[in-house]
């Protein structure tokens, strides 16, 4: 764990090394100030940057988060030349499309979270709202990792069943809204924060999908050259992640408008990225 703050990682890789015992892990865990230690990772995980504060959009942390993600990756690249960039930092597509420019990398190596998240919220929503268990609960959240995220109902299901055969439409819509604004609501409530422990496991979902090579499908913020007609932009799809990053971008049968719905999307993180002025 690397921080520039003194004592602040350090510390917490201590209090979680100590919890090794009663959760059943065997990993060697450290903290520091210096990015010599982080040499030859296989995989780095970014989640520097300004926070999100009340009231605060994605959109607004742009400005001074592309200053912080762009030495941060330069320091990655010189440390660890052969890892994969895994991108936390919001805003996450435009983050993850200045750390590919930065990086230098192939886009299989530099990926960020969106849909891994935004789907868990969404499925948490759902088995609350319906009373099924949460891991009976399947949802796919696709395009940019905030307000101009696309959720498509349909390729939701509860124990197998599709979501629009078991909840009404105003429910349905009234689940889309709380999943859209779910960072937000945390925001809100934490007052001095934002969410931290969804997040958290949703990268740490993605890291082992990658260093056990499981060729897992989930939905990640990735690097587009004309899938779903979509080029030179990051936007959340499904991609199936593996030892090598991401293996394979899969290509959704989408309906007319839900295909609209994904490019109209993507043109917001165009927008982003356009605003970063990088050429």
């Amino acid at each position: 764990m690397l921080d520039i703050i003194e004592g602040l990682p350090q510390g917490k890789a201590l209090d979680i090394l100590q919890s090794a015992s009663i959760l059943g892990f065997n990993s060697c865990l450290t903290g520091t100030n210096n990015y010599r230690d982080t040499a030859n990772s296989e995989v780095v995980v970014i989640t520097s940057g300004a926070g999100r504060k009340p009231g605060m959009s994605r959109d607004e942390l742009l400005k001074t988060n592309v200053t912080i993600i762009s030495e941060v990756t330069r320091n990655v690249v010189d440390h660890s030349p052969d890892g994969i960039i895994i991108m936390v930092t919001n805003p996450v597509d435009a983050m993850t499309y200045l750390a590919l420019k930065v990086s230098g990398f192939p886009r299989s190596r530099v990926l960020g979270l969106s849909g891994v998240l935004d789907s868990a919220r969404l499925s948490g929503f759902i088995a609350s709202e319906t009373g099924a268990p949460a891991s009976e609960v399947s949802a796919l959240v696709l395009g940019e990792h905030g307000q101009n995220m696309v959720i498509i109902p349909r390729l939701a299901t509860v124990k197998g069943r599709p979501l629009t055969e078991i909840l009404p439409q105003e429910a349905i819509n009234r689940l889309v809204e709380r999943t859209i604004n779910g960072g937000a609501e945390i925001v809100g409530l934490l007052k001095t924060g934002s969410a931290f422990y969804t997040p958290s496991a949703a990268a740490a979902c993605m890291v082992e999908a990658i260093v056990l090579d499981k060729k897992k499908i989930m939905p990640c913020a990735a690097y587009l050259q004309g899938e779903y007609g979509i080029k030179d932009t990051v936007i959340g799809v499904p991609v199936k992640l593996g030892k090598n990053g991401i293996e394979q971008i899969i290509e959704l049968a989408l309906t007319d408008d839900e295909k609209k719905a994904l490019q109209s999307s993507a043109e917001v993180g165009r927008g982003l990225i356009d605003s970063m002025r990088l050429s």
